[in-house]
């Protein structure tokens, strides 16, 4: 008798997307508290301090997370796994701790600053360890670009179901008791992150494999895609932060332009899929930059919040769906062993570039000034991204770092070489009294 799929049992895959989902309610949920105690609250000038001062703290986190967290997920077994059962427990704990201080003035109130490096610490580290998963957890390779739009999907429609209560919650009561919820929902992610099922990883030691893997590591495909994606994060830290400081006095076109924002990011991660059918994670990169470059263009010309609603709504389409290219390409090419040394890698590098664009943006400029200025950098990543590619490889996608004329041509040198050393060993002795043979 054949069961209900309603009734079957949830696939390994479906069990990482059910923990992901409250887990990214949990982080609207702070997100809420802190953007609510660190931003509106304050004047203009001095929220441009306290601005800097948080890009600062986004940044520390990855001097963990590289070269600490980053090996430790590959090396030990069942790591990745552990890491996300951990994050979520661990953000529980320090949310209940940071609303015990999210309220109160200077000098106990600068307590919220480290306890928001360990969130953020536990927080990049559970991405990280949920990107090292996706392989393990999916049939193929030609599945992961729809799991990774599944779980992009989740995000944020995550974080529109954690963000609106949690919104109304500290409109009530304030950002104490919103910190209280996301306290709730992250011990409710860590026990559905008990439910995933462990994965083994290689961990032996070959010095040869280790050498093949970091050559992997540094194929054009991965490395050039790695720098068309940080160009796209670095844009959103700057649209985001130059966005909330240009429209901060107009509430109506601020929502505007994050409603949009989030409408663009759905539509990307949605689209994705259904690009990949026709066309390489490469291709979706490069698009990815084409586009927002182009509409970033037109918004400088219209200016004004039409402008900002068209340059946010297009960048975000490109980041969801480049996003989700880069790491099907990461997942693609890496080594499964490496896999969470490279995520830990590109994400340290994805959130320095965010950092720097934020701090661009705080510097005042013009409205129509920024958004031409986005567009220029994202039109030139775009051509350099292509010429690379084509530079690198032509147009069929390799994971050897040198060309194929180049492997072709040491190659037949190579066997030339040997055929040589071959015939002159196997040339028949000469009798005694004989002259010797002359040399050719």
């Amino acid at each position: 008798m054949s069961t209900d799929p309603r009734f079957a049992e949830p696939t390994p895959f479906a069990r990482l997307v059910y923990a992901h989902a409250v887990g990214v309610c949990g982080d609207a949920c702070l997100t809420v508290s802190l953007a609510g105690s660190i931003f509106f609250q304050s004047p203009t000038s001095a929220a441009r301090g306290k601005v800097f001062l948080f890009l600062l703290i986004t940044m520390a986190p990855f001097a963990v997370i590289a070269p600490v967290l980053g090996p430790a997920l590959d090396r030990s077994k069942g790591g990745r796994r552990l890491l996300m059962i951990f994050a979520a427990a661990g953000r529980a704990l320090i949310c209940l701790i940071m609303a015990m201080y999210i309220s109160k003035p200077a000098p106990e109130g600068l307590l919220v600053y480290p306890l928001a490096f360990g969130m953020l610490v536990l927080g990049k580290g559970a991405q990280i360890a949920k990107s090292a998963l996706v392989p393990a957890l999916v049939k193929s390779d030609s599945e992961l670009v729809n799991a990774n739009s599944r779980l992009s999907l989740v995000s944020v429609i995550g974080a529109m179901v954690g963000g609106l209560p949690a919104f109304v919650v500290y409109q009530l009561f304030g950002a104490d008791w919103s910190l209280r919820t996301a306290a709730v929902v992250f011990a409710v992610a860590s026990v559905l992150a008990l439910q995933i099922p462990k994965t083994r990883v290689r961990t032996d030691g070959d010095s040869r494999q280790e050498k093949l893997e970091r050559e992997e590591m540094h194929t054009p495909s991965i490395l050039l895609g790695g720098s068309a994606m940080a160009v796209l994060r670095g844009s959103v830290g700057f649209m985001v932060f130059f966005s909330a400081f240009a429209l901060k006095s107009d509430l109506p076109a601020l929502f505007a332009v994050g409603a949009a924002s989030v409408l663009g990011n759905f539509i990307g991660v949605v689209l994705a899929p259904v690009l990949r059918r026709s066309m390489r994670e490469e291709v979706m990169l490069a698009s990815s930059l084409v586009l927002p470059a182009v509409c970033a263009l037109l918004g400088a010309l219209v200016g004004g919040a039409v402008g900002f609603v068209l340059a946010g709504f297009t960048l975000a389409i490109g980041a969801g769906a480049g996003r989700l290219g880069f790491d099907s390409l990461l997942q693609r090419d890496g080594p499964d062993a490496a896999r969470g040394r490279a995520f830990a890698k590109f994400e340290t590098r994805f959130q320095l570039v965010w950092v720097i664009g934020g701090a661009i943006a705080i510097i005042p400029f013009a409205k129509q000034m920024g958004l031409f200025l986005l567009a220029i950098l994202l039109g030139f990543a775009a051509v350099s991204y292509v010429a690379a590619l084509r530079a690198a490889r032509g147009r069929v996608m390799r994971s050897k770092l040198l060309p194929e004329a180049v492997d072709r041509t040491i190659s037949q040198t190579r066997n030339q070489a040997v055929k040589r050393v071959r015939r002159r060993f196997r040339r028949p002795a000469r009798r005694t009294g004989e002259p010797p043979a002359a040399e050719p």
